[in-house]
C-alpha cells in the first residue's frame, strides 16, 4: 500500500487521475443531521445523481486506466483502522484487488456528510454507504464490459479486478475505466450488495494502510508539519475559565532571542463552545524559544466568577444534590409507594467520579496560514468540518475558505473533535501575515482541556423475598456537555440516557432521577462519555445487590435482565436518544446482552476459575450497552496483603453485529481495557480557587504496562445484525468489573473513583 495523500474532494477529481479514467460520486441517503442541507452530485461525465431525492454526496471512487483504485476515506484516523476499514468496505463491494487500491484522506468537505470522526459512528452510519458506493462502481464496470463485448451484462461478472463472461473472456478495471465512465449511474433497485458468503475482505481484514508509515516513522502526525516560513507560537493561557488579562509585562519576552513578537488572544464570550480561551502568545523562530520565551511573561489575570471553583467543595454539592429528589426522566410502576410497605431489605449507595481528562499521547497541535482572507490548516481533527466553521467564525472568514488538511492523530479520546487550536494557529496566522504552528505542552493539554464531567450517583433498592428489586430508584448529577452551547446549562438529559435511563432489566418499580449541577470548567465529551460513570454506578450496584441477596453476580444479573425482548421506551412514555439512532433499526435487545454475558462466562471459564483461585485473588463482573454494541467484561484482580492491587487477566465478549475489520475491532476493545484502567485506578482532575492540581503524568497518571492486565482476551460473539461501533464501548463496564473484583477479594467495596485513592488492606 503507498503512502497517503490528503486531498480536496475537487483536488480528487481534478488532479488524480490521467485522461481516460473513471470516477465515480456515490451519493447517500442524508443522515438525520443533514437532512435539510445537501443537494445532489454530477460528478461523472454525462450522469445523474442515484436518485433524484436531495441526497448529500458520500465517498468518492475513481479508477485510473492503469487499474489503480483510488477511494477517499472521509473519517479520521486515530488508531481505529477507520482510513483503512471503510476504503475496504468499498473494495469488497467492488471486487476490487486490494493490492491496486490507493486510499486517499480527504480534507474537509461538506459533500462528504459528517466527517465527525465522534460516538462510535463511522461504521453505523456508512457501512451500507460504503457497500452501495462499491457495488455500483462495480455493476458499472461489467456494464462498461457488456458493451464493450456487445453482450448482455447479465452474463457478466466481476472477479478480483477483472470483469469476466462467460464465454471465457476476461478485461481488467483498468481497461474499463473510460467506457465504465460513460455508463449512466444505476438506478438504486438495480444495485445488488454482496451476500455474506461472497465477502473478501469484511469480516477477514486487510493490513491497515498506514501499517508500513507508522512501523518506520514515516506516518504523519499533526506535529509532524512544517511550512516555509512557518514560525512557532506557545499561548499563556487564563489559569480560570473565562479570565481576562488585567494587566501584561511582555518586555523580557521580547528580548528573548528568536522571539518576533508578542500577542494578545481575545477571550471568548459566552458561550465557549469551541473557540479558544484567550491568553497571550509569544511568536518564535521555534518551540522551544516560544516556550521559554512566554515564561517570561508577567501577567495578572482577572480570574473571574469561576475562581470560586473547588472540586472537594463541588462534590459535597453534587453528593448533597443526588440525596434529595430530582427531574424525573423514567418511571415504573411506583417506587415510593413500593419503598412505604412495611418488610424487605433496603440497599442505598452513594457513588461519585472525579473530572477527567484526555491526555492523548500527542497534544493539540495546529498549523495555519492565513492570506488573502482564506485560511489553511493542517491539524489532528476528529472533524475537519468543524475546523472549518470554528476557524472561519473566529477569523472572519466564510467556511468555504477554510481549508483543513487532516494528519494522522495521536489520540484523541474526544478532545480533537474542538479545534480550539486551529483557530488559535489560524488567529494568529492573521496577526503576524505566516504560517504558524501552535503546540500545545503536556502542562497545556492537562490543564486547559475539555474535561469528562464529575458525577454522584445515588442508588436505592429494596429486595423482595426472593433478593430480586420490589423497586430501584436511581439519580445521577453532573454537570453536562450541554453548557458548551449554555453556560447556564444545569441539566444533562443527553448524557442520561447513556448507561442510566437505559438501565436493562425488568423490574417492577423503577425511577430515573437527574440533578442540577453547574460546570466551572470546560465540559466536553471523553471516549465513551457519560457511560462511564454510568456503568460504574450501575454494574456496581447491582453487584452490591448480589451479594445481599447471597447470589453469584452473574446468575442475578441474568435473573434480572428477565425474558429477551426489545425494551419499548415509548409505551413507558419514556424519552430515550439511543445515540441519534432508531430504535427499531437499533432497539436495545436484552438477548443480546444475554449473549454476551453467557459468552464471557464460558469463554473465560468463570465458574471454574471462581472455585479454585489462590488467596487475595477473586473475579469481578460487568456488562453495559452503549453506542448499539453490547460488551461483557470479568476481570481477575489480586490484593495482596498490604493492598496492593493487580489485574491479572481480562476477559471481554462483544457483539457489535457485523465486524467489518476482526484484528482492528480485538484491537480496540484491547486499548479499551487499558483505557479502563487508567479511569478506574488513577484517573482525577481536581481544581481550587478555579485552577486545575495537576500538570502532567507525574500527577494525572494513566495506566503503565505494570498497572494492565497481564492477559486481555476479546471474544467476538457472532451476530449478523447491522454493524455498530467498537471505538468507545469497551471502556464503561472495564471500571465496575474491577471494583466489583476488589470486593470479592477483599470484602472492601470502593464507591468512588480512582481505586488508588481507596485503602483496599
Amino acid at each position: 500500500m503507498s503512502r497517503i495523500e490528503l486531498v480536496s474532494r475537487r483536488g480528487f477529481l481534478e488532479n488524480a487521475f490521467g485522461v481516460g479514467a473513471f470516477v465515480l460520486g456515490a451519493s447517500i441517503p442524508p443522515l438525520k443531521a443533514l437532512a435539510k442541507s445537501a443537494a445532489t452530485s454530477n460528478i461523472a461525465p454525462d450522469t445523474k445523481p442515484i436518485a433524484d431525492a436531495a441526497w448529500h454526496p458520500g465517498i468518492f471512487i475513481g479508477v485510473e486506466t492503469d487499474g489503480t483504485v483510488r477511494i477517499i476515506a472521509h473519517r479520521s484516523e486515530m488508531g481505529t483502522g477507520i482510513r483503512t476499514t471503510l476504503p475496504m468496505i468499498v473494495a469488497d463491494e467492488m471486487e476490487a484487488d486490494w493490492s491496486k487500491v490507493k486510499v486517499q484522506q480527504g480534507l474537509g468537505d461538506k459533500a462528504y456528510g459528517s466527517q465527525d470522526t465522534d460516538g462510535s459512528e463511522s461504521i453505523t452510519d456508512f457501512y451500507e454507504t460504503m457497500r452501495k458506493a462499491g457495488a455500483t462502481a462495480r455493476l458499472m464496470l461489467v456494464r462498461a464490459a457488456a458493451a464493450k463485448w456487445g453482450v448482455p451484462s447479465s452474463e457478466c461478472s466481476a472477479q478480483n479486478h477483472f470483469v469476466l463472461h462467460t464465454a471465457g473472456k476476461k478485461i481488467g478495471y483498468g481497461e474499463l475505466a473510460a467506457l465504465a465512465g460513460q455508463q449512466p449511474l444505476p438506478h438504486p433497485d438495480e444495485v445488488i450488495l454482496k451476500r455474506p458468503s461472497e465477502f473478501r475482505y469484511i469480516g477477514k481484514g486487510v493490513p491497515i494502510v498506514d501499517l508500513n508509515d507508522l512501523v518506520t516513522g514515516h506516518g504523519v502526525f499533526g506535529m509532524d508539519i512544517t511550512v516555509p516560513g512557518m514560525v512557532y507560537a506557545s499561548i499563556e493561557r487564563p489559569p480560570v475559565l473565562g479570565g481576562t488579562v488585567r494587566s501584561l509585562d511582555d518586555s523580557a519576552a521580547k528580548k528573548t532571542a528568536g522571539v518576533s513578537g508578542v500577542y494578545t488572544i481575545p477571550t471568548f464570550k459566552a458561550p465557549h463552545a469551541f473557540k479558544p480561551l484567550g491568553g497571550v502568545a509569544v511568536i518564535a523562530d521555534n518551540t522551544w524559544t516560544a516556550i521559554k520565551a512566554r515564561k517570561a511573561l508577567k501577567i495578572d489575570w482577572d480570574n473571574g466568577p469561576h475562581a470560586i471553583f473547588d472540586s472537594e467543595t463541588n462534590k459535597k454539592q453534587m453528593i448533597e444534590t443526588s440525596q434529595k429528589p430530582q427531574k424525573v426522566a423514567r418511571k415504573v410502576g411506583n417506587v415510593e409507594a413500593e419503598f412505604a410497605k412495611p418488610g424487605g431489605k433496603v440497599i442505598e449507595c452513594q457513588y461519585y467520579t472525579p473530572l477527567l481528562a484526555h491526555v492523548p499521547m500527542e497534544p493539540p497541535v495546529a498549523t495555519a496560514h492565513y492570506k488573502d482572507g482564506k485560511v489553511e490548516v493542517w491539524t489532528c481533527t476528529q472533524n475537519p468540518q468543524e475546523v472549518q466553521n470554528s476557524v472561519a467564525a473566529f477569523v472572519g472568514v466564510k467556511p468555504e475558505d477554510v481549508t483543513c488538511h487532516v494528519t494522522l492523530l495521536g489520540g484523541g479520546f474526544g478532545r480533537k473533535s474542538k479545534p480550539d487550536y486551529a483557530s488559535e494557529a489560524a488567529y494568529l496566522s492573521k496577526q503576524t501575515g505566516k504560517p504558524v504552528k501552535v503546540v500545545w505542552s503536556r502542562e497545556d493539554d492537562i490543564h486547559f482541556d475539555y474535561f469528562h464531567t464529575t458525577s454522584a450517583m445515588y442508588f436505592k433498592a429494596k429486595l423482595d423475598d426472593t433478593g430480586k428489586p420490589a423497586a430501584w430508584l436511581q439519580r445521577s448529577v453532573f454537570p453536562t456537555i450541554s453548557t458548551l452551547g449554555d453556560p447556564n446549562a444545569e441539566y444533562g438529559r443527553g448524557e442520561l440516557d447513556m448507561g442510566f435511563t437505559d438501565v436493562p432489566f425488568r423490574l417492577p418499580n423503577q425511577q430515573v432521577e437527574n440533578g442540577p449541577a453547574k460546570a466551572h470548567v470546560r465540559i466536553g465529551w471523553l471516549r465513551s462519555v457519560a457511560n462511564v460513570y454510568h456503568a460504574f454506578g450501575v454494574q456496581s450496584f447491582v453487584d452490591e445487590l448480589a451479594y445481599a441477596a447471597g447470589r453469584d453476580p452473574i446468575d442475578y444479573t441474568l435473573e434480572l435482565l428477565g425474558p429477551d425482548r426489545m425494551i419499548d421506551f415509548e409505551s413507558e412514555h419514556t424519552e430515550y436518544e439511543n445515540y441519534g439512532k432508531p430504535l427499531k433499526q437499533f432497539p436495545l435487545d436484552t438477548g443480546r446482552l444475554r449473549g454476551v454475558i453467557k459468552a464471557v462466562r464460558t469463554k473465560s471459564n468463570y465458574d471454574q476459575r471462581k472455585a479454585t483461585l489462590a488467596k487475595g485473588h477473586a473475579l469481578g463482573f460487568a456488562a453495559h450497552r452503549s453506542f448499539l454494541t453490547y460488551v461483557a467484561v470479568i476481570t481477575e484482580v489480586e490484593v495482596d496483603p498490604k493492598g496492593k492491587l493487580t489485574i491479572h487477566r481480562m476477559d471481554l465478549a462483544v457483539d457489535c453485529g457485523q465486524v467489518i475489520h476482526p484484528d482492528r475491532v480485538m484491537a480496540q476493545f484491547e486499548g479499551a481495557a487499558v483505557f479502563g484502567v487508567s479511569i478506574a485506578v488513577h484517573g482525577e482532575i481536581t481544581a481550587s480557587d478555579g485552577r486545575i492540581k495537576q500538570s502532567n503524568f507525574d500527577t494525572y497518571k494513566v495506566a503503565r504496562m505494570t498497572d494492565s492486565p497481564r492477559i486481555t482476551n476479546v471474544y467476538l460473539v457472532p451476530n449478523g445484525a447491522t454493524a455498530t461501533g467498537v471505538g468507545e464501548p469497551g471502556v464503561p463496564p472495564v471500571a465496575p468489573s474491577i471494583i466489583n473484583a476488589i470486593f470479592a477479594a477483599t470484602g472492601k467495596r470502593v464507591r468512588e473513583l480512582p481505586v488508588s485513592k481507596a485503602k483496599l488492606a
